[in-house]
């Protein structure tokens, strides 16, 4: 509604602080300014809908101790740890960190034979869950990691963002399997070498 009305791009964060007062200065008309104080209280309204309910699943919910080192990753937070926990049962189930990474959807489903694609598996095989939560990750990681922020943009730099974004992501999946299965810390240093 900015960008369409007033001709400039305002980020979501500006927006989540715009009172009312904010408003009826920004626009001149009063649908505007109806349709603006609807959505900001649209906003706060969710706001609290969603808070409620994270209290609610962390009152009920309890990180078991393999996945509570999940929170020292830039980007994982109680929620996204909570949806990992859920999502994966025990770790214990896959063999190898590529398995964990397939079936968490952050790499392709292609076959290849001496270098050459070959086909396509399923795209849809393993879990939507996991790849949201890790996307979601990484997308946090790089507004609160240096190291991640670098490997995003010489990723981005390289082919795109959507392919930059999916690859932090696989970062972020592998070195999970490795701190849920082997319960050791997370070394930022490791990750992005």
């Amino acid at each position: 509604m900015i960008t369409r009305n007033l001709g400039f791009k305002m980020s979501g964060n500006a927006i989540k602080k715009l009172k009312e007062k904010d408003v009826e200065n920004l626009f001149d008309s009063p649908n505007l300014v109806l349709m603006a104080k609807n959505s900001l209280s649209a906003i706060d309204f969710l706001k609290q809908i969603i808070r409620g309910i994270e209290k609610e699943v962390m009152s009920q919910v309890k990180l078991r101790k393999e996945f509570k080192m999940l929170l020292i990753i830039p980007g994982i937070g109680p929620i996204l740890t909570l949806t990992i926990m859920l999502e994966v049962g025990t770790i214990n189930r896959f063999e190898a960190v590529g398995d964990y990474s397939s079936y968490s959807r952050c790499v392709k489903s292609e076959r290849l034979t001496n270098g050459k694609k070959k086909g396509e598996n399923n795209k849809k095989n393993g879990n939507k869950y996991l790849a949201w939560a890790y996307v979601e990750a990484a997308n946090f990681a790089i507004r609160h990691s240096v190291a991640a922020q670098r490997f995003y943009q010489r990723k981005k730099a390289q082919r795109n963002g959507i392919v930059a974004i999916k690859a932090l992501s696989n970062k972020i999946c592998r070195a999970s399997y490795y701190i849920m299965r082997d319960q050791v810390p997370f070394d930022e240093g490791l990750l992005f070498k």
